[in-house]
């Protein structure tokens, strides 16, 4: 999907995290390494990952979805992650290169 006139320019910040049914050993492994650094007051660590898209789209809505859509189908593996996103407007495309 290409931006055309009048598009607006939108970021998404995404955060996938392993649902919390899932075992975390890589979270398992710095909670053990902060207590191990004497922070014995963290009761839990999950990792997970931190995606920026940029896009264009016609109105919030349509961005909304696609990157719903785009999370869904190829950010988190729905099976094993859960995800979130916070969509800010970036103004208008402009439609030059870049």
């Amino acid at each position: 999907m290409r931006g055309g006139r009048g598009t607006m320019r939108f970021v998404a910040q995404v955060k996938v995290t392993l649902k919390r049914s899932i075992l975390d050993p890589q979270g398992s492994a710095v909670k053990r390494a902060l207590h191990a650094m004497s922070y014995d007051n963290v009761l839990d660590v999950r990792i997970g990952k931190h995606i920026e898209v940029t896009l264009t789209a016609d109105s919030a809505e349509s961005a909304q979805r696609q990157v719903r859509e785009i999370t869904d189908k190829l950010l988190a593996n729905p099976v094993i992650e859960d995800f979130s996103f916070d969509l800010s407007e970036a103004g208008n495309d402009g439609g030059g290169a870049g």
